[in-house]
């Protein structure tokens, strides 16, 4: 599970300055979790009880960290997160849960805090046991450590597979004053969130009640998080954690003091889960995938995910082949209402299919131009109704199949 030698062909050219969020200050450091001598650990500490919101991973076999971090949500406060990388201390028994409940004791301690308000978040090898020694460890440094501008270490240090840290940074009115959001993330592989990203955090000031926060998260991740793909394979420790260290003034989601920070809430957390198939595997493509025409957004969605997760359709893309016959397959395979005669197909503006056959004016040589671009749209309109659906994905290189034949060694 080494990190890869250099960054993405589709990682961004240069990352946002994070300013400082009041209240709230990070830090990152080496346990060896996994490996010696690199950042492995990071904290958030919070100056006072922040108000949190979380969604989590619907796998059936969870990690440790998400049964902790379930059970701790209903109180609606933080007062610290520490996230690993390298060990998922996930399909580890009982030992996984006192491991966990281990570490929340021993930063609760550190901190000056309860352990019902430390939150936890771990990635890596899932099956082998953890060792919270090592975490517990470097927690008191940690700690002492722990800086405002400390976000970007934090970014870096739950890094795996991953190469590139994912950071985001946003600003909001509300009222009459401006609210921050600042957001890091994690992902690589085994990206098929069913609720969020294998680990994604958010920090910011606004001053929004824990059920309020709860409810923003949720409807946002749906439209974000919940509409990527790398490789349809949904984690056991998808975490999504959202915290907020203003003054809770705002109890309703609703409220129309909120209007511009739901937007900007929805494109940071579009921002990061686009960054996170960026760095999908071995990804050289980074695609989106449009569906229209369908029945219901439901159906539309089931349709947009069966051409995203394809590995025919992946691999065409990889290959840079206008293989359109493998998004028929696709729509086909979805199990959703979808009228053959009717079906249109675009590689970007190029429609390559036609009411149910190939376009009369396809052209192979614009196509295949179109096909060695970085970024590309496969677009599809079923025929059946009006509902519309857009999900994202990546290529399936052979380097894929290189880090993930490796990836415990």
């Amino acid at each position: 599970m080494t990190a890869p030698d250099s960054p993405s062909p589709l990682a961004p050219k240069k990352f946002p300055v994070l300013p400082p969020i009041a209240g709230v200050r990070f830090a990152a450091g080496a346990a060896a979790v996994r490996y010696a001598g690199r950042n492995d650990v990071m904290l958030a500490l919070f100056d006072q009880p922040a108000r949190v919101a979380g969604v989590f991973t619907r796998s059936k076999c969870p990690s440790a960290p998400v049964d902790w971090c379930r059970a701790q949500l209903p109180r609606g406060e933080a007062r610290a997160l520490v996230a690993n990388s390298g060990n998922a201390n996930a399909f580890t028994g009982a030992a996984g849960l006192s491991a966990a409940a281990a570490v929340a004791e021993a930063t609760a301690k550190a901190a000056g805090a309860a352990a019902h308000q430390v939150y936890l978040a771990s990635t890596g090898v899932i099956g082998e046991p953890i060792e919270a020694g090592r975490i517990v460890g470097v927690l008191d440094a940690l700690v002492a450590a722990a800086k405002p501008d400390g976000l970007m270490g934090a970014a870096r240090a739950i890094m795996t597979t991953d190469t590139f840290p994912k950071v985001v940074t946003a600003r909001a009115k509300i009222g009459d004053r401006e609210a921050t959001i600042n957001g890091i993330a994690k992902g690589a592989g085994m990206i098929a969130p069913d609720m969020a990203t294998m680990l994604a955090f958010v920090f910011t000031d606004a001053p929004i009640a824990a059920p309020a926060l709860q409810a923003l998260l949720a409807k946002s991740a749906a439209r974000s998080f919940n509409a990527i793909t790398v490789d349809s394979d949904t984690s056991t420790s998808d975490t999504l954690l959202l915290f907020s260290t203003g003054a809770p003034e705002i109890a309703d989601a609703a409220d129309p003091r909120l209007a511009a920070f739901r937007r900007a809430l929805d494109k940071a957390l579009l921002d990061l889960a686009q960054q996170v198939v960026r760095d999908g595997e071995g990804a050289r493509k980074f695609i989106e995938v449009r569906v229209g025409g369908a029945a219901t957004r439901r159906a539309a969605k089931r349709i947009a995910f069966a051409i995203a997760n394809s590995p025919l359709v992946k691999t065409a893309v990889a290959g840079e082949d206008a293989n359109w016959g493998r998004v028929v397959m696709a729509v086909g395979k979805a199990g959703e209402k979808a009228e053959r005669d009717k079906l249109d197909i675009f590689f970007g503006d190029i429609r390559v299919a036609h009411a149910g056959q190939r376009d009369p004016d396809y052209d192979e040589a614009a196509a295949s131009a179109y096909m060695r671009r970085g970024k590309i749209v496969i677009a599809v309109d079923v025929g059946v109704g009006t509902a519309t659906a857009k999900v994202w994905t990546c290529d399936l290189t052979k380097d894929y199949v290189a880090i993930n034949g490796d990836y415990r060694s």
